[in-house]
């Protein structure tokens, strides 16, 4: 079995002082000041701007960032990871248009470029995921901010960080090289 990787530098290029991490951290603010690049040497993983999941979020799967303002678009404040572990089963995730999975249901078992053009609306407020690790995306065609969601209930659209309950398109991670 793989285990997940990823290594934090504070200069582009791979350069100055480094933090390797091979599991999630909710405050890499001991460890570096500033973030410029980064290799993720196995799995995937999800950097934070904030301590504790919080913030802007990113997914970075195996690869070199050497300059993650420039690739990626993220600022130098990265404080959390979450490594997502790998998973190679079915996937089941339900939506909700209402807050503690009320209102129309939609099952989903596979990646959706357009929520709104397969299921009439954007507005998700809820959703339960049974199985897989699976992100969401702010925009159509997995585009805008995007949140990590593993297995487990979100009853509100703020506890998978989400700052309105508009989802454009959502997909399964099911690559982790």
């Amino acid at each position: 079995m793989t285990i997940g990787k990823i290594i934090f530098y504070e200069d582009r290029n791979f350069q100055g002082r480094y933090h390797e991490c091979s599991s999630d951290c909710a405050d890499l603010h001991p460890y570096f000041t500033q973030c410029n690049s980064i290799k993720v040497e196995n799995g995937c993983f999800m950097v934070y701007e904030h301590p504790n999941y919080m913030g802007q979020q990113y997914f970075l799967r195996k690869g070199e960032y050497s300059d993650c303002q420039r690739m990626i678009g993220f600022s130098n404040c990265i404080r959390s990871c979450r490594m997502i572990p790998m998973y190679t089963g079915n996937y089941r995730m339900r939506l909700y248009d209402r807050a503690d999975m009320g209102g129309q249901m939609i099952e989903l078992t596979e990646d959706c470029p357009n929520i709104m053009d397969r299921f009439h609306t954007s507005d998700i407020h809820s959703c339960h995921v049974m199985d897989g690790h699976w992100l969401l995306y702010e925009q159509p065609n997995y585009r805008g901010r995007t949140y990590y969601l593993g297995p487990g209930e979100y009853r509100k659209y703020s506890d998978w960080g989400g700052t309105a309950p508009r989802i454009g398109s959502l997909r399964r991670i099911t690559s982790f090289n």
